[in-house]
């Protein structure tokens, strides 16, 4: 391969934008497993820091071809979406919520491709006008334990996708096994946001956009635990990082 051919190839990949986490210790962080995913697919990942400013955000996504929005050890606020806290709310980090909605709104103007795992599918629902069940066990006690623990990329419990649905079509079955890390869910879906997955107890796992050529896909399990080894879930992550270079390369101006 000549030296112009491999630096237009690097050219052409895609810059994921992938939203940092906040510790109480004040640091900011990001585990390993999403870029690394992103990178084997063929996507160049960059770690964005949460300031909740609207010029940084702006900025950033001129120099990015997609967001992922990664999950979260903390809770979205329910002032969000119009609700008190429940008593098992976890912890809050404004920061995190602040910059996630910002940038989910600033994507959304450029139709720009977002990939939302667990915290980041709750939080591109709630940024669409959608709401969240506060604590699954409590609010929903018939519901299956969606707190597994360790080991963290076992699969715990099946999810069952919907028939013509960009999540079906990737993955080429209609029922798949899952990792679970999270005690909230999406209870009712925001604009232009379709269910498109759900557990055997009927707690939503994924939704993705209903609008033509805009590739927005939400999922409440994690697939970057085990991508190495999960054909689906190297799908979603190629798929995203297909969508972004197509972004990349017809719509960004």
């Amino acid at each position: 391969m000549s030296k112009n051919i491999a630096q237009r190839h690097l050219t052409n990949q895609p810059r994921i934008g992938i939203t940092m986490r906040f510790s109480e210790k004040g640091d900011f962080y990001l585990r390993r497993e999403y870029s690394e995913a992103i990178e084997a697919c063929g996507g160049i990942p960059l770690h964005l820091p949460l300031i909740p400013k609207k010029q940084f955000v702006v900025n950033a996504l001129s120099e990015l071809d997609g967001i992922l929005l990664p999950g979260s050890d903390s809770d979205l606020d329910p002032l969000y979406y119009g609700q008190e806290p429940h008593p098992k709310l976890g912890g809050i980090h404004p920061l995190r919520d602040e910059t996630d909605l910002l940038l989910i709104a600033a994507a959304d103007q450029l139709m720009m491709p977002i990939l939302g795992i667990c915290y980041g599918m709750q939080a591109l629902n709630v940024a669409r006008g959608g709401t969240l069940v506060q604590d699954i066990e409590s609010c929903l006690p018939s519901s299956l334990d969606h707190q597994q623990g360790e080991p963290r990329e076992r699969r715990s419990h099946d999810v069952f996708l919907e028939a013509d649905s960009l999540l079906r079509n990737l993955c080429g079955v209609n029922q798949v096994s899952v990792n679970s890390h999270h005690h909230q869910s999406i209870s009712a879906p925001g604009q232009n946001l379709k269910i498109v997955a759900r557990s055997t107890d009927n707690i939503i796992e994924a939704v993705e956009d209903i609008q033509e050529n805009r590739f927005v896909l939400g999922i409440q399990w994690h697939p970057e635990l085990d991508w190495q080894n999960d054909e689906a879930s190297q799908k979603i992550f190629g798929s995203f990082v297909k969508a972004a270079t197509y972004f990349k390369e017809f719509i960004k101006t």
